[in-house]
């Protein structure tokens, strides 16, 4: 096992900008156990996608996770891993391939096309509503509360319980991509879990007496058919999609908005044909994953690179430094907005590719297209923004912008 103290994966440097260590992890040590993270890194893209089919590694692993931990702290982990060992995202076929199969009749090709109005609607009225402020948030203002009213609306939800939701979702967001993890994390993370559930089961009890066209009363249907088995795994699925439908998508946003702010207004008026903006959108998941790692689980020991990974460790796939490998990209550290070849893995690959990854492509597009033609000349007012203080997801913390140039 290689020197552990050589990477510093817990500096707020690495945070900040972690290509530079993920450039020299893929040259000097491909395979590599941080005793920071208590894992393996996985940072060359040829390997992350052999990861990726590798049956000795499995998606479950929450528990794993409760195992890390110092005895004292695993019951305040209970409610988390009880919740997140049904998620579809942590399981493995046939139980994964039973959810998936459900999940993608819920994000169909004719479900997008029927969300794209109502998606231009919300991202439409909520530019309007910053282009009157001299100053804005662009991540508190659109990149947050566009996706969390998009899957409010899918799951059929109030507006007034949005924010609700957010909050909770940040609760877990953060314990999933802390470099450290604190009590306080964790219970907060276990009582967002909680807090969850116990909304759910009084929305399913609604549409278990007047059912809905929405998705809580699809999910529901599906209990009923049997194709989720048991309260958890429907409690579990339905936190999942609040949580997974919005999270990478407000970070693809303010990534997007990030980047394409800096380039020339001559830009940004050339992508507003729907092609190329779906080409620049590509390459800004590639060039800045949202997600930057994924977990998972070695069932039974093999070997790497001249590593081996014993059964019960943890491995982490690491898909922002394999969107930056050179051996797959030309110009790997050069965001290229009309880039073809662009096989990144910011979605995932295989049986667990993102279910909700045409949703996520959709409202970044759409959004980006109305913001462009209403404020084409918003100034960034910070050159580089604070990222959010987290190892698995990226994105700018705050956006802070002129909107009265």
């Amino acid at each position: 096992m290689q020197d552990s103290g050589a990477f510093d994966l817990l500096s707020s440097s690495f945070l900040a900008n972690p290509y530079p260590t993920y450039a020299r992890l893929r040259s000097e040590a491909p395979v590599y156990f941080s005793q920071e993270w208590k894992s393996w890194l996985i940072t060359r893209y040829d390997d992350v996608v052999a990861c990726y089919r590798e049956p000795r590694l499995s998606a479950d692993r929450a528990k794993a996770f409760s195992d890390l931990l110092p005895p004292e702290l695993r019951p305040v982990a209970e409610p988390i891993v009880r919740n997140m060992s049904s998620w579809a995202l942590q399981m493995d076929p046939p139980t994964h391939t039973r959810l998936r199969a459900l999940l993608n009749q819920a994000f169909t090709p004719r479900l997008m096309q029927e969300l794209q109005p109502r998606i231009g609607e919300i991202a439409a009225e909520l530019i309007e509503q910053l282009a009157s402020q001299p100053e804005v948030d662009l991540v508190k203002a659109l990149a947050e509360p566009l996706p969390i009213a998009v899957i409010g609306e899918l799951l059929g939800l109030a507006p007034s319980e949005w924010p609700l939701l957010k909050s909770w979702s940040t609760a877990l967001v953060t314990f999933l991509g802390t470099p450290r993890v604190t009590v306080e994390i964790l219970q907060q993370a276990a009582h967002a879990i909680s807090s969850m559930e116990d909304f759910f089961r009084v929305e399913l009890q609604k549409r278990r007496a007047a059912p809905r066209q929405d998705l809580l009363s699809n999910l529901l249907q599906a209990s009923e058919r049997g194709t989720i088995l048991g309260e958890q795994e429907l409690l579990s699925t339905c936190c999942m999609v609040l949580f997974g439908g919005h999270e990478t998508t407000t970070n693809l946003i303010g990534n997007a908005i990030r980047h394409l702010y800096a380039q020339p207004v001559e830009v940004r008026q050339s992508l507003q044909e729907s092609a190329k903006m779906s080409v620049a959108v590509e390459e800004i998941m590639r060039f800045e994953s949202p997600v930057q790692r994924m977990g998972r689980l070695v069932t039974e020991d093999f070997a790497l690179h001249g590593q081996t990974l014993c059964k019960g460790q943890r491995v982490f796939l690491m898909l922002g430094s394999a969107n930056r490998d050179s051996a797959h990209f030309a110009d790997a550290d050069q965001l290229v907005l009309d880039r073809r070849e662009n096989r990144h893995l910011g979605f995932g690959f295989g049986s667990h590719y993102c279910v909700g990854a045409a949703l996520g492509r959709m409202e970044t597009a759409l959004c980006l297209s109305r913001l462009f033609a209403r404020i084409p000349s918003l100034k960034l007012i910070e050159k580089e923004p604070q990222w959010v203080p987290n190892a698995t997801v990226r994105g700018p913390a705050s956006l802070l912008a002129t909107t009265h140039v």
